[in-house]
């Protein structure tokens, strides 16, 4: 099954050319293709966490925000207590 792909060109300084170059030749990836795709994708995980950071970090101010979480907390202390005691067995 063959992925299909989109040629795209990118302009890198010859710095990171010889590192690519010199990854590849220590078998970091099958292909420089596979590879840029690979840090790529990585990157952008990166960029999706940091922004879930601050959301997060926004909501933690949030006085309603705390409040729900508060109300789930309680709604479930009696659930969560009486699965733990299952869990021992």
């Amino acid at each position: 099954m063959s992925i299909k792909t989109k040629k795209a060109t990118f302009n890198l300084s010859p710095e990171i050319l010889a590192k690519l170059d010199k990854a590849m030749s220590e078998g970091a990836a099958p292909s420089k293709n596979a590879f840029v795709e690979r840090a790529l994708d990585n990157e952008l995980k990166e960029l999706a966490r940091q922004a879930r950071r601050v959301q997060w970090e926004k909501a933690a101010k949030d006085p309603a925000f705390i409040k729900d979480i508060s109300e789930v907390e309680s709604d479930f202390t009696f659930a969560d207590g009486e699965t733990a005691g299952s869990m021992d067995r």
